[in-house]
């Protein structure tokens, strides 16, 4: 009863602070037998609500004991199907015993349930694929030999890429990869269950990998981020749309980075240096990258201009509605995150948390403030309680809107006084271009 409640409050939460959430090949997900689902882990408690989407059955979760330390929270996270571990880098939790629960996971499975593991152990805001940990492999092979299970045991492999994880209203892409077989291993387990062990980790490896854009170093996965900003553009045909296209992007300029890296290093030097110069002059003067990919036309640019000012005019009633009834909460969240994480992997989850608290409250607030002056019936009550998050997702996007306006007329304004300069960033976009894919 309380996953189920969790389970829909924390989706309607995910669908409010993700503007996308793209599932690949989710067909992959939808064996009903025993599923291992192993996944990278970028964006902490976000990674699990992000997989949970994935099923409609209920998850459990491997966790670090340390959540465990009092028996409310062990009752608490036993509930909604949290499984507590003792890791080697940690002290060990009072009332926590890694037996029982790698035995708890071997009857998860063996009833043909879903568990979700975490093979890197722990969370950082990363494209790299850190070390996986053996103890899933582990696991696998063990429910395999004991042959208790009524249908194979399946792992699945997700690969979790989010396009900004701590910014609301960013993307996530799901890259569900094919079953892995775990019972080839079984003989060689039976030899040595260390060296299957790690040959299934590898094959973990190598599975989420594919699905993933893993950069070789993270100087270069900066890189690729300032190359990714600089030559980004929704002019760019593709059958791919949104974070897709974005995630498909990116792994091409990360390949041809790694590969130039591998070929031609004294390259990359230059491509550096390329970028960060049309970087700085993009932000000299404030204009968006994908302008200059479009053909300069001062009439229709002009038509785009007044069109757009008009539809601001009109729009500018629900703006404020809408500013009126969430700026309070979405500041406050703003502000007290910003205070008091540290790490950018926890901004996002926290922030639905708290959200899915401090936002319905806020609304009550507002409906009782305004009954007092002004009865309302509970329809009214209802309409006006819904109208407040979809003006207030309407007014997030209205202010990004007027910054586009902005950024279009100063495009305007420089074609006519520092064409030159444009032109001139154009050639070295066109150049960076070239050092990177020819």
């Amino acid at each position: 009863m309380i996953y189920r409640l969790l389970k829909i409050i924390i989706g309607l939460g995910i669908r409010l602070y993700y503007k996308e959430v793209r599932i690949k090949n989710p067909e992959n997900a939808k064996y009903k037998g025993p599923l291992i689902v192993i996944t990278n882990h970028p964006n902490t408690m976000m990674d699990a609500w992000i997989i949970g989407k994935l099923f409609n059955r209920r998850l459990f979760f491997m966790a670090k004991a340390t959540f465990f330390s009092t028996p409310l929270k062990r009752w608490f996270l036993g509930s909604i199907g949290l499984i507590p571990i003792n890791r080697t880098t940690e002290l060990k939790t009072k009332g926590v015993s890694n037996k029982n629960s790698f035995e708890m996971c071997y009857n998860i499975l063996e009833q043909g349930n879903i568990l979700v593991i975490f093979p890197e152990g722990n969370s950082f805001l990363e494209r790299k694929l850190r070390d996986l940990k053996s103890g899933t492999a582990r696991i696998a092979m063990e429910v395999v030999t004991r042959g208790k299970t009524r249908s194979e045991l399946k792992i699945i492999p997700v690969g979790l890429v989010y396009s900004k994880a701590e910014k609301f209203r960013s993307s996530v892409f799901a890259n569900v990869g094919k079953p892995i077989n775990p019972y080839k291993y079984i003989e060689e387990y039976k030899v040595s269950s260390v060296q299957a062990s790690k040959e299934l980790t590898d094959e973990f490896r190598n599975s989420l990998e594919n699905l993933l854009v893993s950069s070789s170093s993270t100087a270069n996965e900066i890189l690729v981020d300032n190359i990714i900003e600089v030559l980004s553009s929704k002019y760019t045909r593709t059958k791919e749309r949104g974070v897709e296209k974005n995630v498909i992007r990116i792994k091409e300029i990360n390949e041809r980075i790694n590969e130039i890296v591998r070929i031609d290093s004294p390259r990359i030097e230059e491509i550096r240096i390329l970028t960060e110069r049309i970087k700085n002059k993009l932000k000299k003067l404030d204009i968006k990258p994908d302008f200059l990919d479009r053909s300069y036309r001062p009439r229709m640019f002009t038509r785009q201009i007044l069109q757009s000012l008009l539809f601001l005019v009109i729009g500018l009633p629900l703006f404020l509605y809408g500013q009126i009834h969430n700026i309070f909460q979405y500041k406050l969240i703003d502000i007290i995150i910003t205070k008091l994480v540290k790490d950018l992997e926890y901004y996002a989850a926290i922030a639905v948390l708290m959200g899915i608290f401090l936002y319905p409250l806020t609304y009550f607030g507002f409906i009782e403030l305004v009954d007092h002056f002004i009865p309302l019936t509970f329809i009214v009550k209802l309409i006006y309680f819904a109208s407040m998050p979809l003006l207030g997702l309407f007014a997030f996007s209205f202010q990004k809107y007027i910054g586009h306006i902005s950024f279009k007329t100063n495009y305007l304004f420089l074609m006519k006084t520092e064409r030159e300069s444009i032109n001139t960033l154009r050639m070295e976009r066109e150049k960076l271009r070239q050092l990177i894919f020819d």
